[in-house]
């Protein structure tokens, strides 16, 4: 066992000075752990801003000017007039998200009590922004009529309280969300891409036949190069949600970050096995990208990471509890969002734990078969 141990440890010194020589891998950790997180949390955003409105006003009175002044930034530009015959085509181009349309008569038969239609003609192609502003447009009107209507500043008084406690999220930022969920992303795309670019390097350097005539055993092989590129995985996350998240983008982390590191451990051998898994099935680094690059697609999108598991079909969502991603997404979310413990968290550890031994020993085996062929 001690044999063992120095042997994995000296494979994994080797594993990290060949990382260290190659200046394109180490730009890819640095760029993917601090410009694609900012970027990506800053740029992506799925609140609505600077959202277009055109409007067409036939009737010309109060109440429309008291709507339309209550379209105001940072969610809405400006609202501008349009003929009521450039619709369609504003649409088409794509000029206004969305498009309010008044009829003739609208104050007069607001007052009247005989509820005219009001047109709101949204532009779906972004579905976030489009919903979520075809909400608060909605809001906007009813605020303003009723108050209209009822010769009051303030909208009338409902016979309920309503309280809203938004927690984890106070101000419904999604950059707190995507910054944090980009790093988790992250790491499941560097721990298959690096592992298996470490085997692929062995092959097209020729290291590998060397490896073979030494005393070491493919699982010696296999755990020197998930520990190694599994630390600096975490070394480079650990530094991006100090730096990226909590300095540069001022996201609180709330929960211990040591437990979270030691859940990412636990999942890191798991997705580095699954890297050298798909680096068995190919012989040069183009084959081994397209491999894992649908992979990584189903795991990142289908994980929790970027739309709620309750969005996704009931059997779709039992058959991505297999991958350990979606448990550590839930896992993840739990401690850096909602501050969790041990008491909340530990099931998706235990999960983890159970699917990284069956991923590593199914590469293991694959590796060994491989290793085998080679002699």
């Amino acid at each position: 066992m001690t044999r063992w141990l120095s042997n994995v440890f000296r494979l994994g010194l080797k594993e990290l000075r060949s990382l260290w020589a190659d200046p394109v891998l180490i730009l890819l950790i640095v760029y993917v752990f601090s410009i694609a997180v900012y970027s990506v949390a800053t740029g992506a955003k799925l609140e609505v801003t600077n959202a277009a409105v055109a409007y067409v006003d036939q009737d010309r009175s109060a109440l429309t000017g008291r709507i339309l002044g209550a379209i105001l930034p940072p969610q809405f530009k400006a609202a501008e007039e349009i003929a009521a015959d450039e619709v369609e085509q504003a649409m088409d181009n794509g000029r206004y998200v969305f498009v309010l349309s008044f009829p003739p008569s609208f104050e007069a038969d607001v007052l009247a009590g005989r509820k005219p239609q009001l047109q709101l003609n949204v532009d779906a192609t972004a579905m976030a922004q489009a919903g979520n502003g075809a909400v608060f447009l909605q809001q906007i009107i009813r605020a303003e009529v009723a108050k209209f209507v009822s010769r009051l500043d303030e909208t009338p008084e409902l016979p309920i309280d309503l309280v809203v406690t938004t927690r984890y999220n106070p101000n419904l930022n999604s950059v707190w969300f995507s910054s944090v969920m980009q790093v988790i992303n992250n790491i499941t795309i560097l721990s298959v891409l690096l592992t298996g670019a470490a085997l692929i390097r062995e092959r097209e350097h020729g290291t590998i036949e060397h490896l073979l005539v030494m005393p070491v055993t493919p699982s010696e092989i296999m755990v020197a190069k998930i520990w190694a590129n599994g630390l600096a995985i975490i070394i480079a996350a650990i530094f991006s949600l100090w730096l990226v998240v909590q300095t540069l983008l001022q996201v609180p982390i709330a929960g211990s970050i040591p437990l979270f590191i030691f859940g990412a451990a636990l999942y890191l051998v798991s997705v580095t096995g699954l890297g050298i898994l798909l680096a068995t099935f190919t012989s040069s680094m183009p084959q081994f990208g397209l491999l894992a690059l649908p992979v990584l697609v189903v795991m990142n999108l289908l994980s929790g990471s970027t739309t709620p598991m309750e969005s996704i079909p009931d059997w779709l969502q039992f058959l991505m509890q297999a991958a350990p991603s979606t448990h550590f997404v839930s896992f993840a979310q739990a401690i850096l969002y909602r501050g969790a413990g041990w008491n909340t968290v530990w099931p998706d550890m235990l999960v983890m734990a159970g699917l990284s031994g069956v991923f590593f020993l199914i590469a293991l085996q694959r590796f060994r078969k491989t290793m085998a062929t080679m002699h």
